[in-house]
């Protein structure tokens, strides 16, 4: 893998070995930083380790149980009986998937230059991904509810892969083949999808510049509004809600 870099740290206080927050090494001359941010853990908890639905189904089956012992002639002590194993069980269950999603938005942080996007990802060992801009086929938006958040997943060049599970959960579900990076449970995705739209703009600009035996990009000069993006990158996906 030529251009997707990791950079890995030893488990634990792993800020410790950083030049700055979410950085494996400090910016070269030139690149500036445009946004750094990390997933909300409640994102996570109900999109990724599914602590709703998992509570739902428990729900459900406790629920169930007591419908069977109450129509066997059971009372409310045997309804608690019967509940003795599983409703800790449930609980335990749903806690640990809370717990896992804080741990992994407490140790995620994004990070979007003039150049590259930076991923920080790791609960017991710290891995950061470099994703160069060039190296980027295309992006998309994917807003979910009504209150802003969203997930921003990155689509590769062909022979710049990384497994998926290095990447999870920071990674577009149901791409398996082809893993495509994800910023997830982002608190304002129009916005930060923004940001990148005019930073691989801003790219495209700089190497057709640089590289003047190639016909020069064409750019197209975006809104800022999260429905305009897809026009805003020419080859980025289109944007799109998520149910």
């Amino acid at each position: 893998m030529k251009a997707v870099h990791r950079h890995t740290q030893p488990p634990g206080h792993e800020h410790e070995y950083e030049p700055q927050l979410g950085l494996p090494e400090v910016l070269p001359e030139g690149e500036k930083q445009l946004w750094q941010g990390s997933p909300r853990w409640q994102a996570l908890a109900l999109e990724v380790f599914h602590v709703r639905k998992l509570a739902i189904y428990f729900g459900l089956i406790l629920l169930a149980r007591a419908g069977f012992v109450l129509a066997e002639g059971g009372g409310a002590a045997d309804v608690f009986k019967s509940w003795a194993l599983l409703g800790p069980v449930s609980a335990v269950t749903v806690g640990i998937m809370l717990v896992l999603a804080q741990l992994a938005a407490r140790t995620a942080v994004y990070t979007i230059t003039s150049r590259r996007v930076i991923m920080r990802i790791g609960i017991v060992l710290t891995v950061s991904y470099n994703l160069p801009f060039k190296r980027i086929e295309s992006a998309g938006l994917m807003l979910r509810g009504h209150d802003g958040h969203g997930d921003i997943p990155i689509t590769l060049h062909k022979g710049e892969q990384i497994a998926i599970l290095q990447l999870w959960p920071h990674a577009r579900p149901w791409h398996v083949a082809r893993p495509q990076p994800m910023l997830r449970g982002l608190a304002n995705a129009a916005d930060v999808g923004l940001i990148l739209s005019n930073a691989w703009q801003a790219a495209q600009v700089s190497n057709a510049e640089t590289t003047p035996m190639h016909a020069p990009a064409t750019v197209r000069t975006p809104e800022p509004r999260a429905a305009e993006l897809a026009d805003a990158m020419p080859s980025l996906m289109p944007v799109r809600r998520a149910a």
